[in-house]
């Protein structure tokens, strides 16, 4: 297994001049394929701008991102884009389901803007369904289930087409104390069949769960273990 992320010397700096911010201040961080890693930090520590800049939902002012060996700290929107359908399954804490879709619709969506055809994206979005435990909740609507199954049908969505990466952030957030135990199950089984998981979140025992651990504060990187 080599490097899948090699950030090195990262800022991201808004308002620059009197009233600049440094929401993230010269940050170099190595994360391996297959790795689990916990990003933990307080509001405004920069773990969000970092979610952002690892997710390619964002570029920095400076320095480099390397993603797979590929430079995308200045691609544009549209390679940015390509990127993220390709090789990052985003998990959010709001789930983001669309409510009139059902849990299958919810899950094929991304594969229809992927191009992935009909038979194949309803085999990869069933089997996605079936890893979370959801084989039996296809064709029901988020307002149909639970927060805890909600957010299921949001991993499943994120994995059916096996990114390389899954980037969670605050995937709890929204949970009550056993749905986060099942979550985080799912989180560590994805992570066991060798899927890169890079965590985001402010609760130290949720991090606790990963195998890595990254503290920011201040737009900086403060301790890293292992």
């Amino acid at each position: 297994m080599g490097a899948l992320v090699q950030i090195t010397d990262i800022s991201k700096i808004y308002n620059p001049g009197e009233n600049e911010v440094r929401a993230l201040d010269h940050v170099s961080l190595e994360i391996q394929e297959g790795e689990f890693v916990a990003i933990i930090g307080q509001s405004g520590s920069g773990k969000s701008t970092l979610m952002n800049m690892l997710g390619c939902l964002d570029v920095p002012t400076s320095g480099r991102y390397l993603l797979h060996g590929q430079d995308v700290s200045g691609l544009g929107d549209n390679e940015l884009s390509d990127i993220r359908n390709r090789q990052i399954g985003f998990i959010f804490q709001g789930f983001n389901l669309i409510a009139n879709m059902t849990a299958l619709e919810n899950v094929e969506l991304p594969l229809i803007y992927r191009g992935v055809g009909r038979s194949k994206r309803l085999e990869l979005s069933r089997m996605a369904l079936e890893k979370v435990g959801l084989g039996n909740r296809m064709e029901h609507r988020p307002a149909q289930m639970s927060g805890g199954q909600q957010q299921r049908v949001a991993i499943a969505r994120a994995i059916a087409q096996a990114p390389p990466v899954i980037l969670a952030d605050e995937p709890t957030g929204n949970l009550d104390s056993c749905s986060t135990g099942e979550i985080m199950g799912i989180l560590r089984e994805l992570h066991g069949e060798g899927r890169t998981v890079i965590l985001i979140t402010h609760d130290n025992e949720i991090a606790a769960r990963a195998k890595r651990v990254i503290q920011i504060r201040d737009g900086r990187i403060e301790s890293d273990t292992r």
